[in-house]
């Protein structure tokens, strides 16, 4: 059965946050924030926060830097993962993947169409896997970064959550 198991211990991970956009700052990024209180409420740690344009080489390069940085073994973004001319998120997450986590991307939409109906549908959240380090990105709405902590994440990163998640295969992300 899914679920805690409470004979294992918890392993933090180092999560950086990034916010994707041309118009927020850390004073009024409500979705960046959200995802930062939820993490660190977990038992994980805050390893940094960005904000960068909704521009493909500032994400990639952001991206780059972070998956070079051992100290990090995840990055979530929030914003940019719409449908309009400036979301450009995912072909910038894309430009980085090693593997790509398909099914991230379907089980956010199938999880958010019970909260947000068909509009789920505008939503392109995507996840992979770069450098042994794991990328989510979210929409940038706070209620996405809830949904996507809350009803995926949450669970994904944490070592106990049986019958496997994210974090007991993070040492195998680099194998040739």
């Amino acid at each position: 059965m899914a679920g805690i198991d409470q004979n294992r211990a918890f392993v933090p991970v180092n999560i950086a946050v990034l916010t994707i956009s041309d118009t927020r700052t850390l004073a009024d990024d409500t979705s960046g924030q959200t995802l930062v209180d939820r993490l660190t409420e977990a038992g994980h740690k805050l390893a940094d926060r960005a904000i960068v344009k909704d521009d493909v080489p500032s994400i990639v390069a952001q991206l780059k830097k972070w998956i070079a940085e051992p100290a990090i073994d995840v990055v979530i973004s929030t914003g940019g993962t719409g449908v309009t001319g400036r979301d450009v998120t995912p072909e910038a997450f894309r430009q980085v993947y090693e593997k790509e986590i398909e099914g991230f991307g379907e089980l956010f939409r199938m999880l958010s169409f019970k909260n947000i109906g068909t509009s789920t549908i505008q939503s392109r959240a995507t996840a992979g896997v770069a450098g042994g380090t794991y990328l989510f990105a979210l929409p940038g709405s706070t209620g996405a970064c809830r949904d996507g902590w809350d009803l995926i994440l949450k669970d994904q990163l944490d070592y106990r959550h049986r019958p496997c998640n994210f974090v007991e295969i993070m040492p195998r992300l680099t194998e040739r």
